[in-house]
């Protein structure tokens, strides 16, 4: 029997269930302004999938940077459910660097 694929689909699940969970706190702690950051790592730890021998680590490697790029399009979504008070709002946000260039660009939405 070849277990691969039942194996990769509950880690598949269980890394997107910790995606809701990062979306909810980073946007908590760190803003919206952070989206560029986390898209960026996302894309890198797809293109160094790209780059593993080993199925596994590939996989897994490729499913968290998917995840990683979901979540820095529901970061918008989050600030707004947080101003909705449907989750606690953080006003002491860590800001991230060349803040004034991110606030010029259109945060992503799938």
């Amino acid at each position: 029997m070849n277990f691969f694929g039942l194996i990769l689909g509950i880690s598949t699940l269980f890394i997107i269930g910790l995606g809701f969970i990062w979306v909810i706190r980073g946007e908590r702690y760190f803003g919206l302004l952070w989206w560029p950051y986390i898209m960026g790592l996302g894309v890198l730890l797809i293109v160094g999938s790209l780059l593993l021998h080993n199925n596994w680590a590939s996989a897994l490697l490729g499913v968290t940077g998917a995840s990683l790029i979901w979540g820095s399009t529901e970061f918008k979504e989050q600030a707004v459910r947080a101003e909705l008070g449907w989750y606690p709002f953080n006003e002491k946000k860590i800001q991230p660097p060349f803040v004034d260039i991110i606030k010029n660009l259109k945060a992503p939405h799938l």
